[in-house]
């Protein structure tokens, strides 16, 4: 059976290279009786592919059992697998048979099996390897055939290193690993899955089928959808029913989606290992190099427009010195009514006013010799130590003291704060 004709069986919809590799490993492992681990995020279909197997399985005409380990309480997960005898514990009236007997020559897909107590991870093992069990409050040793397909949307590895998993029970599940990717790792099959829902909701509900604009495809095809196909099934769903138009644009989707436009980016975060607060200095040193960039930019600006419109003389090699950026248009005349200029800092203009209104620093106009006058270089310290300290006292100087409101002005945590102030001897 080919992987097209198998995808039309179970409804799997996609062509991504993920997809078509989780496929093909669970065709191939299909036939034989190794322990499966299926793995990926949550609504990504890991029960589609636990039933693939059982299907394409010589065990295909036996019982299949689907099990969410988490939904089970702790106290009566041992009983509900295994079974348990009359008077085993308080209300056990009668003797139970248990999953693993009930359906034995079956398939048990066990889902979530991070969430399995690690009491209970003992007696999977057992069955596991030898195929015994026994039943709560009972003595005797069964056994059972049935192959075990388990699925997690956790990290079983960091479960063993916090000694919430067995390690030999991991190994003993993971013979055969299936990878389901998550559907922002197979965004060219996002429109195909969009245009199937809608199609099936359309049957279901007896409406038009909804459809999507250029725009809109975009933007869904771009956006990460945590849920997986469970999320982007249940908004194809709430769009078909709630949709007056036919055709969504990008600005309904947005408007009734708002947050599909948001990006998750990387983010630093900080090292607490050796009870440090990495994270927070060197946060804190680039606000300093960001705000110094803001100020340098500023100032150049600012000379820039006392240049233009004072009609001062600049060096003929100006080119030269490329960091310098000046207006372009024609500067006014000195002899204007409006020869004197103030800045407003607060708009990208210049405003103008009379000469005896105000008296506004201006620079004079050099016509002998050299247009500037002679001036000392002196070389500003490049130290991120300087930069910040000096960026802390700016701080506790706007706050009058206060560490509180400066650790919040400086976006770093009050005890951060104590620390460099005692470093510094602020």
């Amino acid at each position: 059976m080919n992987l097209q004709t198998i995808k039309q069986r179970y409804g799997i919809i996609g062509n991504s290279t993920g997809l078509e590799r989780a496929l093909s490993t669970a065709v191939r492992v299909a036939p034989t009786d190794l322990s499966v681990l299926i793995t990926g995020s949550s609504g990504v279909g890991k029960e589609v592919f636990s039933k693939i197997i059982h299907g394409l399985s010589p065990r295909k005409h036996e019982k299949f059992m689907a099990i969410n380990c988490g939904a089970i309480p702790e106290g009566t997960i041992n009983s509900e697998l295994f079974g348990h005898d009359k008077g085993a514990f308080t209300g056990a009236l009668s003797d139970r048979k248990g999953y693993f007997e009930t359906y034995n020559k079956g398939t048990i897909f066990l889902d979530e099996i991070g969430e399995m107590p690690l009491e209970t991870q003992s007696y999977l093992l057992r069955i596991l390897e030898s195929g015994e069990y026994i039943r709560v409050g009972s003595s005797k040793t069964l056994k059972t055939d049935v192959r075990v397909i388990a699925a997690t949307n956790v990290n079983l590895q960091e479960k063993i290193r916090s000694g919430k998993f067995r390690e030999d029970l991991y190994y003993r599940l993971n013979t055969v690993p299936i990878v389901v990717p998550s559907l922002k790792e197979r965004r060219e099959d996002i429109y195909m899955l969009f245009r199937k829902f809608a199609s099936d909701f359309s049957d279901k509900y007896k409406t038009q089928s909804i459809q999507i604009d250029e725009k809109a495809r975009l933007i869904i095809e771009n956006y990460d959808w945590p849920g997986n196909i469970r999320q982007l099934k249940n908004v194809v769903e709430q769009l078909s029913v709630l949709s007056e138009e036919k055709m969504i644009t990008a600005e309904y989707l947005v408007d009734f989606m708002p947050q599909i436009l948001k990006r998750n980016l990387p983010a630093l975060t900080p090292n607490k290992s050796n009870g440090t607060e990495d994270f927070s200095e060197r946060d804190l040193l680039y606000k300093v190099l960001f705000d110094l960039r803001n100020e340098m930019g500023g100032l150049k600006d600012l000379v820039g427009k006392l240049v233009k419109y004072n009609d001062l003389s600049m060096p003929d090699d100006l080119e030269n010195y490329p960091s310098i950026a000046l207006p372009s248009s024609n500067a006014p005349s000195q002899t204007s009514k409006y020869s004197q200029f103030i800045i407003n800092e607060d708009a990208n203009d210049i405003d103008a006013v009379p000469d005896s209104s105000i008296r506004p620093i201006i620079l004079e106009n050099k016509q002998n010799g050299s247009p500037f006058d002679s001036m000392e270089v002196v070389e500003e310290t490049l130290s991120l130590a300087a930069m910040e300290k000096e960026m802390i006292k700016k701080a506790l100087k706007k706050h009058k003291g206060r560490r509180k409101d400066a650790a919040s002005e400086l976006e770093i945590s009050e005890r951060t704060l104590y620390r460099k102030i005692k470093e510094y001897e602020l």
